[in-house]
C-alpha cells in the first residue's frame, strides 16, 4: 500500500521539485552572487545584494506605487465580482447570456488585452481621446505618463469575470433556508444581504482577496505592454506610472543583465507578500465565518 501511495504522488513530487523547488533554490543562490550577464564569471557576495535592495530609492517607490494600486484594485475587482453575480441571480430573462459577456474577457490573453487597451488609449488614435474630442475635451497622453496606472486598472476591472464565477458558485452554495427564515423574520433584501449573504461567502471573498493581493504584487505585463508602448517601444523608459516593481526586477533582469540583483529583489518580493497574506488572515480572522452546522455559523 505504501508503495501505490508513493507511486501516484510520485508525479506531483517530481513536478515539485523540477518545477518549484529547484527553480525556487537556484534563485535563492543567484540572490547570494553578482552573476551578471556581461561578467562570464561570478562570485559569492552574500547578503549585499539584498543591503543594496534597501537601499535602492527605485525600488521602493515601484514597491510603494505596487502597493496601492493593489490596495484599489483588488478590493474593486472583488467587489465588482460579487455585484455581478449577486444580479446575475436575479429571475432576469437571458441570464446565461448575460454571465457569458461578463466572463468573456477572462479568456483574453493578457497581452491581447493589454495591446487592445492600449490602442482604444492611445493619445492619437485612440477611440476614447476620439470620444473626448466630440464633447470638445482634448485627450490627454493616457499611457505615457502618470494616468498609465489608471488603464492599467481598467483593464483589471475589465477581467473581472473570474471572480464574478467564484462568487455565483458561492451564493449558490448559501443554504435557501437562511433566506427563508430572515424573510419570516422581516428582514428585507439589504438586511438579508448582509446578515445572511455576506457573512455565509466571506470565506471565498477572503480566499480572492488574498490571491488577488498575490497577483497584484506581481503586476508586470500590461505596465511593460503599455508603457513601453507609450515610451516609443523601449523597455529601458517605462514611464514612471507603469513602474511597478516587477518592471523593476524585469529591467534589472533583461535589461542591466543583473541575475543575482533581480533574484534578491524577486525574494524582497517574496517577503512582502508573505507579510501582507499573513496580516490579512490575521486581521480578518473574526470577520470570516464559517458554517458548522445546517442552523448556524460561527465565527
Amino acid at each position: 500500500m505504501n508503495r501505490l501511495f508513493y507511486l501516484f504522488t510520485l508525479p506531483w513530487v517530481a513536478g515539485f521539485a523540477g518545477f518549484t523547488a529547484f527553480p525556487l533554490g537556484y534563485a535563492f543562490w543567484l540572490s547570494l552572487t553578482n552573476t551578471d550577464a556581461l561578467a562570464p564569471e561570478s562570485r559569492f557576495v552574500g547578503a549585499a545584494n539584498y543591503a543594496e535592495v534597501l537601499d535602492d530609492g527605485l525600488a521602493g517607490e515601484a514597491l510603494v506605487r505596487t502597493l496601492v494600486f493593489t490596495a484599489v484594485t483588488v478590493p474593486a475587482s472583488v467587489a465588482g465580482g460579487l455585484l455581478f453575480a449577486v444580479l446575475l441571480q436575479l429571475p432576469v430573462r437571458g441570464r446565461s447570456l448575460y454571465r457569458a459577456v461578463l466572463f468573456l474577457p477572462a479568456v483574453v490573453p493578457p497581452v491581447a488585452g493589454a495591446l487592445t487597451f492600449g490602442a482604444l488609449f492611445d493619445r492619437d488614435t485612440g477611440a476614447v481621446n476620439v470620444l473626448l474630442e466630440r464633447f470638445g475635451v482634448a485627450g490627454p497622453g493616457w499611457t505615457d505618463g502618470p494616468r498609465l496606472p489608471f488603464v492599467i486598472g481598467v483593464l483589471v476591472l475589465w477581467g473581472l469575470g473570474n471572480l464574478m464565477m467564484v462568487s455565483l458558485a458561492a451564493l449558490a452554495d448559501v443554504p435557501r433556508d437562511l433566506f427563508d427564515a430572515a424573510r419570516v423574520d422581516g428582514a428585507g433584501p439589504l438586511r438579508t444581504f448582509t446578515s445572511v449573504t455576506l457573512p455565509l461567502v466571506s470565506p471565498v471573498l477572503l480566499f480572492q482577496v488574498v490571491t488577488g493581493v498575490i497577483a497584484g504584487l506581481q503586476t508586470y505585463l500590461p505596465a511593460l505592454v503599455l508603457g513601453s508602448a507609450g515610451a516609443g517601444g523601449s523597455l529601458a523608459a517605462l514611464p514612471e506610472g507603469g513602474y511597478f516593481f516587477m518592471a523593476h526586477v524585469y529591467t534589472r533582469y533583461a535589461v542591466a543583465g543583473r541575475f543575482g540583483y533581480a533574484s534578491a529583489l524577486l525574494w524582497a518580493l517574496f517577503v512582502v507578500t508573505l507579510l501582507c497574506a499573513a496580516l490579512m488572515l490575521r486581521t480578518t480572522r473574526r470577520h470570516v465565518f464559517t458554517l458548522t452546522s445546517p442552523g448556524g455559523a460561527r465565527p
